[in-house]
């Protein structure tokens, strides 16, 4: 049987969604919080300069995977328009509930339903552009989910993928502080969870970094990849072009 990690932990592959699944469960209710919290307020700044990247035209097609709460979803609907389309999907039904209803409570209906972006069920050259903000790095196949993704394109079409990343060296050990001590905190205090926010600090540091990540994309089959750090490669931002 195959393993993989969840975290610093060794688990069998066919457990980790579910372990996944599990801490997702537990924060979706506080998740817009404590990423206000945790991130002081810049996952807004990262997500902005996302959409500003995007550079979607009216009538486009998106699909955003991992939507979670809708953040993104929703700005990319304000830029197709009427005539465009996004898609809001995530593998967890608690967070991507939370998105739909937020999203209806604003008055924005947009198709939405749970996906696995290791299989996703849509054909293929389907859309403009595939988002993923903060969900990579929980998937167990990231090179299947990249192939997926790439399928699922129009030829040229762009992938934006933005993650927690490898941080500029001379922040390492205070970044390594925050993330240690202080998040598993936080965690506790405002979503009654020290453990998925302990798994957060952990996922990230297993998750590959700049050049690894562009790598991988160009794999899948992306022919051009431009990598953007952001807060001094806290976050990264890689975006990639279909060949």
């Amino acid at each position: 049987m195959s393993s993989t990690h969840f975290g610093y932990e060794t688990v069998d592959e066919q457990d980790k969604a579910s372990r996944v699944r599990g801490v997702f469960d537990s924060v979706a209710s506080r998740y817009d919080v404590m990423n206000d919290l945790m991130s002081m307020g810049m996952h807004r700044a990262w997500k902005a300069y996302t959409v500003a990247v995007a550079n979607l035209k009216a009538g486009e097609r998106v699909l955003d995977i991992a939507g979670g709460t809708g953040d993104l979803s929703r700005a990319f609907a304000k830029k197709v328009g009427e005539t465009g389309m996004v898609v809001h999907t995530d593998i967890n039904e608690a967070m991507l509930r939370q998105g739909r209803n937020r999203l209806l409570d604003e008055g924005l209906v947009l198709p939405t339903g749970l996906c696995d972006a290791e299989k996703l069920p849509f054909k293929s050259g389907s859309f403009d552009l595939v988002s993923v903000a903060f969900g990579l790095r929980n998937m167990t196949h990231k090179d299947q989910a990249l192939g997926e993704m790439c399928r699922v394109l129009k030829p040229g079409g762009r992938l934006l993928v933005l993650e927690f990343s490898k941080v500029a060296a001379p922040l390492q050990k205070p970044y390594d502080w925050y993330s240690f001590k202080v998040l598993p905190r936080l965690g506790k205090l405002i979503a009654g969870d020290a453990d998925s926010y302990r798994y957060l600090a952990e996922s990230i540091r297993m998750h590959p970094g700049q050049q690894e990540l562009k790598a991988m994309m160009k794999t899948a089959g992306f022919g051009h990849v431009d990598v953007h750090n952001l807060s001094a490669g806290v976050v990264a931002l890689h975006a990639g072009i279909k060949c």
